[in-house]
This record gives structure tokens, sequence and C-alpha cells, in this order.
């Protein structure tokens, strides 16, 4: 079944001008059209939105366009984790001010705390507020996984009510949905990994290939969930090299490219990302094509 943030949530980009200013508008655009093409929820101002170098005032605004652009239609996620537990308590008021309907809490990355830290940070961000928080556990990005231990200590509080895995841990994951509370609910925090997560237990994916193929993502989770695993496992297997391309290089940089290819432009990345290499639009132009989304 689907979880309370229903099954495809949509990591989504942060669109800026060609000043690199912020894009409220075209940010407004993106999220209707995402929730109207397959996503449930979007998350604003997570890895993909480019939340490092999104200031504490943009964010607050990107919450409030996007909130405005998809109230009644889809759910709201602000990413308001950081590496400092003061700052994330202000952009979790920010996005309680919002109107949020949750909140994406990212393991403090750069300063690698202990798991006695990681608990005593998670727990002073559910004190402070009612909103429902999905703990996203990206050691690859952050230098510091969560334990599974940790996760259970964690899952035991009332408003921790899932995990957004992008440790690629199948073993890892199996245990956990065996042992966590019942509740307490697994999204996949990768697109290649969302079929095996689904077949595992986990009820959805927090997704950047949604930006392009979200119906065709929706629709191998729902063969999954009715029982039709060859089906699903085709679908995978068909957008497999996308889910690859859009990984050829760091995170959304490949992404803005497609997007620009597909007539969805977002702007380039902000330094100190910077835009894609010929060899990089290449592959992405590739995937594009195989998967009948270009000419």
């Amino acid at each position: 079944m689907a979880g309370r943030f229903g099954s495809v949530v949509t990591a989504m980009v942060t669109p800026f001008r060609e000043d690199h200013a912020l894009d409220l508008d075209r940010a407004q655009e993106l999220a209707s059209w995402l929730v109207g093409n397959g996503s449930d929820s979007v998350v604003v101002a997570g890895s993909t939105g480019e939340s490092p170098t999104v200031t504490h005032k943009e964010k607050a605004d990107l919450f409030r366009a996007v909130g405005e652009a998809i109230t009644g239609t889809g759910k709201l996620i602000c990413g308001t984790g950081t590496y400092s537990t003061a700052e994330t308590l202000a952009l979790t008021q920010a996005a309680e001010d919002a109107g949020a309907d949750g909140i994406l809490v990212v393991t403090p990355y750069y300063n690698k705390p202990p798991q006695r830290g990681l608990i005593a940070h998670f727990e002073h961000v559910a004190d402070a507020t009612e909103l429902p928080i999905i703990v996203y556990n990206i050691p690859g990005r952050t230098a510091t996984r969560i334990e599974h231990d940790t996760l259970l200590r964690l899952a035991e509080r009332a408003n921790i009510v899932a995990v957004k895995d992008s440790t690629g841990d199948f073993q890892g994951i199996s245990r956990l949905i065996a042992e966590a509370p019942d509740g307490f609910e697994v999204y996949s925090g990768d697109d290649w990994a969302t079929f095996g997560y689904l077949c595992l237990g986990a009820v959805g994916v927090v997704s950047v290939a949604s930006h392009l193929v979200g119906p065709q993502i929706r629709q191998m989770i729902e063969l999954i969930e009715t029982g039709d695993v060859p089906a699903a496992r085709k679908i995978h297997e068909t957008l497999s090299p996308l889910f690859n391309a859009l990984f050829v290089t760091s995170n959304p940089i490949p992404l803005k490219a497609a997007l620009q290819m597909v007539g969805r432009s977002c702007g380039e990345p902000r330094l100190p990302l910077v835009p894609a290499t010929s060899d990089e639009r290449d592959r992405v132009r590739k995937a594009l094509e195989d998967a009948g989304l270009l000419a």
C-alpha cells in the first residue's frame, strides 16, 4: 500500500533564472505539472533542489510558493535538515508557516556526529514540531550513516514516520521493514533501487526521474502492489538506462540538462555545481531518446 505521502514523491529541482536568481513562478509551474503527472507529493529544497546553495529566506519563499501551487492536489514536503540543529529548527518553523504536510530531515553532514548525536538531533526536531518527519539516510553525501538500531530508536517517536533510504543496502532494508514498528514507512531514495525496495515492502520512492517518467514509475509500483512483479520488472528494465544517465555526474546536473531538452527548462545549477558537459548531455539525450521522451 502507498505510504502517507503517496507512492511517488518527486525530489523537485529548484528553478533559477539566467542570473541564477530564484524563479518562484517556474517553481510553481513545475510543482503543479508534477502533481498532475504521476507525483503524489513533492520535496522542496532537498538534495535535488540544491539545498546547500539556497538561502534560508529563499527556502522559506519556496516553501510558501510551492505550497500555494499544489494545495488540494498534492502534498508538500519541505527539506529542512542541515548540519546545524538550530538552523534545522528554524527552517522547520518556516515549513510549518508555509502549511507543509511533512518535513524531510537529512542526516547532519560534514560534522559527522556519532549515533548518539544523531538521536539527539532528530529528537530535538521531533520535540519542536508536530509535522510528520521523514528521516533522510544518505551516507554517500553526509559521510554518516544512520545505523539500524538508531533508526529503530527514532521510529519509536510518534512523528518520525518514515525514512528515505539512499544506502542501497537491500539486506538492511529488509531487516528494517521487518523490525520497525507499525506505521513506520520506508521510501527508496534512489530510482534504481525502487523495484527491489518495493518488492521487500517499501511504500514508494522519493524520485528524481519522476520529473520525466512519473506515470511509468507509478505504473511499476502499482504492478508490484497487485502482484504482477514480472510486468513491473519490465518497466524497471526499460527505465534503468534513464535512471543511470541522470546520475552520470552529480545530481541535479544531468536532470537540469534533461529538463531543458524536453522543454521544461529550470535553468542551470548554482556554483559549485556546473552545467553538464557535452559528453554528459549526449548520454542524457540518448537515454531520453531510448525512453521515448525525445524524437
